[in-house]
């Protein structure tokens, strides 16, 4: 059962000053011909499927769209062409610390977060102090969001993030966030969820993670697809093509 279907998909971004204008100004403007736009496709025909229980590793150089296929399939971002097919619930994990509010306590930011997360308050409740554990910081439980450091501000919103069950889980490099140990225990949560038959779709510069964890992989670079298909093979060409040894 395919849980996910993406079908000759483009995303395409109008560039220039058109932003910066009201919509009188810029019916003015376009009349005497002083708009300046351009076109940029951010992805360019895509064309892949995840199966039920699969774990696609998706991989490329800064700036090849993997982002944007993401924010596309947790319905962040529309489509500008083709069609995207997911059966069933997505949690994406995309901007870990996104959504807390600094002048909060991170007590208060946990029921904060998790709200938005979908977590009722008695699940909250339950999970509270699992979930403050799991961050090693029960010593600032009482302390204003923005005096943390930023390696705790990923721990607290990795752990929060990870106690969610969907059926297709959507991550953006958050397997390297904190410390060495720290990241290998978000691995090892991460695994559980997979060994449980989550769908997930994985982005990670971390190529021997890919390796070590994805049964599949897709490879954007500049918006194209350059390759979609077995792990091994995947990660080979990819590396060789960053060492320059293909064109």
């Amino acid at each position: 059962m395919n849980m996910i279907e993406v079908d000759h998909v483009s995303v395409t971004y109008i560039l220039g000053d058109i932003k910066e204008l009201s919509l009188k100004e810029f019916f003015i403007r376009k009349m005497h011909g002083e708009v300046i736009t351009k076109e940029f496709k951010a992805l360019d025909d895509i064309t892949f499927h995840v199966e039920k229980g699969e774990l696609l590793g998706i991989i490329g150089s800064n700036g090849s769209g993997k982002s944007t296929i993401l924010k596309v399939l947790s319905n962040i971002m529309p489509a500008s062409a083709g069609t995207v097919k997911v059966n069933g619930v997505v949690a994406p994990l995309l901007e870990l610390t996104a959504g807390f509010d600094d002048e909060m306590t991170v007590k208060e930011n946990v029921y904060l977060r998790g709200a938005l997360l979908g977590y009722t308050k008695k699940f909250i409740e339950d999970k509270y102090d699992e979930i403050i554990d799991f961050a090693e910081i029960r010593d600032f439980e009482d302390v204003a969001f923005r005096k943390l450091s930023s390696g705790m501000k990923s721990k607290i919103a990795f752990s929060l993030a990870s106690f969610v069950k969907p059926d297709i889980l959507i991550l953006d490099e958050v397997l390297s966030v904190g410390d060495i140990s720290f990241k290998a225990k978000s691995e090892k949560r991460m695994k559980d969820l997979f060994d449980s038959g989550v769908t997930t779709i994985l982005v990670s510069h971390a190529i021997e993670q890919i390796r070590e964890m994805c049964t599949k992989v897709l490879w954007l670079e500049k918006g194209h697809m350059r390759g979609y298909g077995d792990t091994q093979e995947m990660c080979d060409e990819y590396e060789a093509y960053m060492r320059g040894e293909h064109a």
